[in-house]
């Protein structure tokens, strides 16, 4: 009995899958790879690594970094003090940055560096360090990077710090709600009157310089004395960091011939 023509061919299919499977895996080579690879292998010298042309990342870390040191110095010589090493440096970092950087970066590092400590402290005292020593850093860096000659910078830099010696008294006085200039000067005409009073007692001043000094040229004498204290400070800053900086080869400004005549000796 014959079967239908539907029935043999599909008979026949299966048959001829096999057939067709069995010689595809004859022709499988073992050795070659299973999966080719869509590009080709590039060796390392093909592809060199480097330095990144942003200098954005870098300047950012060394404001971050020079923040964080002056800062701590600034805390160290708060509750440790060891005397008027670590106050000479207090504006060298924000100089570093602006010889390093820009001025943007340099104003930066002071106010990061007033965040960190009005964190750690609280506000008031951050910005003791801000004026005048952030502000500071910054005069010298651009005075620094423009090459210009100490006796330019030396007085700025100590109206600054003189400025900053009177904003610390005025914050101090808002504080306590007093008037602290006034309290020192009094106690300055005291202190005047009682060495004048010592010395008729021992005969060493006539009687016709008896006379109680006017408060005005009290004011005047203590900032002169101030800003003479400043220019002592400014040129420790000064000389300490041309020997710092120098040695990193940072380039500044030279002191002048006397001081470098003292220093050879």
């Amino acid at each position: 009995m014959g079967q239908p023509d539907d029935y043999q061919a599909e008979s026949q299919a299966p048959d001829l899958a096999d057939s067709s499977n069995s010689t595809d895996f004859d022709n499988i080579d073992l050795d070659s790879p299973w999966i080719e690879d869509d590009l080709p292998l590039r060796t390392p010298a093909s592809n060199p690594i480097t330095a990144p042309s942003d200098k954005g990342p870098v300047a950012m870390v060394e404001t971050a970094f020079l923040a964080s040191a002056a800062s701590l110095m600034w805390l160290i010589n708060l509750y440790f003090p060891p005397g008027p090493l670590l106050r000479i440096l207090f504006p060298v970092p924000v100089a570093l940055v602006y010889l390093r950087w820009n001025s943007r970066s340099a104003w930066m590092t002071t106010l990061v560096s007033g965040l960190l400590l009005a964190i750690l402290i609280g506000p008031p005292r951050s910005l003791l360090y801000v004026i005048p020593y952030g502000v500071l850093g910054v005069q010298l860096g651009y005075h620094w990077r423009q090459q210009t000659s100490w006796l330019i910078s030396l007085p700025i830099g100590a109206f600054i710090v003189t400025l900053g010696m009177f904003f610390r008294i005025w914050l101090l006085s808002w504080m306590a709600g007093e008037d602290l200039w006034g309290y020192l000067i009094a106690q300055v005409i005291q202190l005047t009157d009682w060495i004048t009073n010592r010395l008729l007692d021992f005969g060493l001043l006539g009687v016709g310089v008896m006379g109680q000094l006017s408060p005005g040229i009290i004011q005047v004498a203590a900032v002169s004395m101030v800003f003479f204290s400043s220019l002592v400070y400014l040129f420790t800053v000064h000389l300490t960091a041309w020997i710092l900086l120098e040695r990193m080869g940072i380039a500044v400004p030279s002191p002048p011939q006397w001081v470098q005549q003292i220093l050879e000796e």
